[in-house]
């Protein structure tokens, strides 16, 4: 692995910032955001003399289906059954900033739902754009999970499930070795779930979960590396109580 490689793996497994953050509304409607913010005291640590030798700016907006127009000749000659899955994404929106002046690096990836059946996997969505724009086949991608959601009567659900368990188990080794170069090192590495929800929580799956004083809504927070290396530890069932009948 080159010494470029290497820096951008360690990079986002040892020095990134994740938030997903949930709005649920009472008819099952809502909006979920993906922030992915590099914290800029850990990648100090691990760029050393390279982190002011940066010299980036990049701040784009714009919504998934904007790249079926703009890379419309690439996109046609996608198969059908890709294409199928880059329009679920349609109307994601993307927001991408990169400034090495304002020593700011946030991807931030969006969706409002009528239900929560309809969130697709934001965390997909930047390398499906790169997919459009260079013709590439889903199947070349690595991806080894997906997220899905569901809420039913009083129950949301979150669940992670396992598609290539040889990836994962090729992850959870790069990661392994990944560790020895930062540790020892105070790194900021976190995955936080935020989550909003229209009634008060009964009960929730994880027990490490923070519910709000109004009880309406929680953050629960993981390692990155750990998620990376077992994304099924961010599965979540949070039971409501009944909705007040008149």
């Amino acid at each position: 692995m080159n010494k470029y490689l290497l820096l951008v793996i360690l990079v986002f497994a040892a020095s990134c910032q994740v938030t997903e953050t949930l709005h649920l509304n009472s008819d099952g409607s809502g909006t979920i955001e993906v922030v992915e913010l590099r914290d800029e005291h850990s990648y100090m640590q691990l760029a050393k003399e390279e982190y002011s030798k940066e010299d980036i700016f990049k701040d784009t907006t714009y919504v998934f289906k904007d790249y079926f127009k703009k890379y419309a000749e690439t996109f046609a000659r996608t198969p059908k059954e890709d294409q199928n899955v880059y329009l679920r994404y349609a109307d994601v929106k993307v927001h991408i900033k990169k400034s090495s002046y304002e020593k700011e690096f946030r991807a931030t990836v969006s969706q409002n739902f009528k239900k929560a059946a309809d969130i697709i996997d934001l965390y997909k969505a930047e390398d499906y754009a790169d997919n459009i724009k260079k013709n590439y086949a889903l199947t070349a991608e690595e991806h080894y999970y997906k997220v899905s959601y569901d809420y039913v009567g009083s129950r949301f659900n979150r669940t992670v499930t396992i598609t290539d368990s040889i990836q994962l188990k090729k992850e959870f080794d790069q990661i392994e070795k990944i560790k020895t170069h930062y540790k020892g090192y105070k790194l900021v590495q976190s995955y936080v779930l935020n989550y909003h929800f229209p009634r008060k929580i009964q009960s929730v799956s994880n027990p490490l979960a923070k519910i709000s004083d109004d009880r309406q809504s929680l953050l629960l927070q993981f390692l990155l590396t750990d998620c990376k290396q077992n994304p099924e530890i961010t599965n979540l069932e949070v039971v409501l109580e009944p909705e007040a009948v008149d």
